[in-house]
């Protein structure tokens, strides 16, 4: 289960992992807070309302390429979320893991992860939040019976790390080989159309890096010391 902000998150920052868990079999599922309404680049789109729009498309189109067997676009405002109430977006997200009831969870890290917006940050924290309270039979009892993932990641991947300033991502502890599903990663992003100046703008970064994917383990459902891995699902 992956938690984004943004329609283009999921293959900007989680293609690779998602493509190569639909590759292995595995049911993915990606929920996304926002229509990406607010963004710089507006396509031939003529207000707020029809990017948004558009971006639902793209987010749906996306998501069939990468091979998701589910996604939802949820109603937050883009650039917003920072405003949002904590409690509520969290239990949204904690009322999504006990139905699906996901081994892993997927998510950007407390940095902002990417491009660092701001966005990013407050999708980490409640969704970080969310994977901690949907196992305890203390929080949103109403939300269905308790589920306990058993694993929490964030992503780690930063193409522009060496222009960024302290304080740094985590250190990641899962790097996943994504070369083998990089074409429908680069294909699934093709379909934000309303972003082709993005995609040209980063094109040469992917063409350096593009064939890896980092994440940080940030919590399990067993106690362990941190291990390195290249398996998301390793043992699972």
């Amino acid at each position: 289960m992956c938690v984004v902000a943004h329609p283009d998150d999921e293959c900007y920052a989680f293609g690779g992992a998602l493509a190569l868990a639909a590759s292995q079999g595995v049911e993915t599922y990606v929920v996304c807070l926002t229509d990406g309404q607010a963004a710089t680049n507006r396509g031939c789109s003529s207000s707020c309302e029809e990017l948004g729009r558009m971006r639902r498309e793209e987010f749906a189109n996306s998501c069939k390429v990468l091979g998701v067997a589910r996604h939802e676009l949820l109603d937050y405002q883009d650039a917003q979320l920072e405003f949002a109430e904590f409690s509520v977006a969290a239990g949204r997200i904690v009322e999504r893991i006990r139905e699906f009831r996901p081994d892993v969870v997927v998510t950007f890290g407390a940095d902002g992860g990417m491009n660092t917006h701001p966005d990013h940050t407050m999708v980490s924290a409640i969704t970080t939040a969310a994977y901690h309270w949907a196992a305890s039979a203390k929080r949103f009892h109403e939300a269905g019976p308790t589920h306990h993932a058993s694993r929490l990641f964030h992503v780690t991947t930063n193409f522009f790390m060496e222009e960024r300033a302290a304080p740094m991502p985590a250190p990641w502890t899962l790097t996943l080989d994504i070369s083998s599903v990089l074409a429908l990663k680069q294909e699934a992003f093709a379909q934000h159309v309303s972003q082709a100046p993005l995609m040209e703008k980063t094109r040469h970064i992917f063409e350096k890096h593009g064939d890896t994917e980092v994440y940080t383990l940030m919590a399990t459902c067993d106690l362990r010391a941190a291990q390195f891995s290249t398996d998301m699902f390793d043992g699972l």
